[in-house]
């Protein structure tokens, strides 16, 4: 019951730092993070705010990424204390050490310009040369490839060039397939998800109608703000590629 509980704290919780990441999306603002980095940064270490963060990714500074607005100091630093409290194992799966490199990416993008320094070498947010393989993604089935692609959305921005977005690139239609089956199985996050990568790939089938399609995701997905959260970061990348 114990453990219940504080999955359900915790999937609440994410769900609280994702209805913040929707709303600076919509408005171009900073993100909020509701009941996060009020207080002194040591007195969140260990707790459920810090792997919220975790689980959310990379996303949570993503308003920070597409609009030209500095993160909130406190944020950026909990996002911080976030990348050095998970490091992943040796033995880690695939999409968790490329979670925690695209975290490193953007705290490299975005703390850099603050404070001049990018930290020392070995630090955990260091990514130069340290990406990790992508190979298994050009392997896998497209059912598979869309799922893992949906895990990793965080990794959809523009001109992030590394081994996943590459994979991606290679395969739009086997994308544009995914989407569709997530959909027909109402699997509202992975059809997001996947949506949001067919928002940056090149040779996506104009049958799609992809623009709909991530409309009637955001309505089937309901009251889900990690499903509006990936809609709504298609939507802003789209409207910023139409203005290129």
């Amino acid at each position: 019951m114990e453990q219940s509980g504080t999955s359900a704290l915790l999937q609440g919780a994410v769900q609280d730092l994702a209805s913040d990441v929707v709303s600076a999306l919509r408005g171009g603002d900073h993100v909020r993070m509701s009941g996060i980095g009020t207080g002194a940064v040591e007195e969140i270490e260990g707790s459920l705010d810090l792997a919220a963060v975790r689980v959310l990714g990379a996303d949570l500074l993503l308003p920070h990424v597409l609009f030209p607005a500095p993160p909130d100091p406190e944020a950026l630093a909990v996002f911080r204390k976030t990348v050095e409290a998970f490091p992943p194992r040796a033995d880690a799966a695939p999409t968790v050490k490329w979670s925690h490199w695209a975290m490193s990416r953007t705290l490299r993008r975005l703390d850099t310009p603050l404070t001049g320094a990018q930290g020392p070498p070995g630090a955990p947010f260091e990514d130069e040369g340290g990406e990790p393989d992508a190979s298994w993604l050009d392997e896998a089935a497209w059912q598979a490839l869309t799922h893992q692609l949906a895990v990793l959305a965080p990794l959809a921005v523009p001109g992030e060039d590394c081994g996943v977005a590459r994979a991606a690139r290679r395969r739009p239609v086997d994308v544009a397939r995914g989407f569709v089956r997530a959909v027909r199985r109402r699997d509202w996050q992975q059809a997001a998800g996947a949506g949001r990568w067919l928002t940056l790939l090149d040779g996506v089938p104009d049958a799609l109608g992809l623009e709909a399609g991530l409309d009637f995701v955001e309505l089937m997905g309901g009251n889900d703000p990690r499903v509006a959260l990936q809609v709504q970061a298609a939507r802003v990348m789209r409207t910023a590629g139409a203005l290129v």
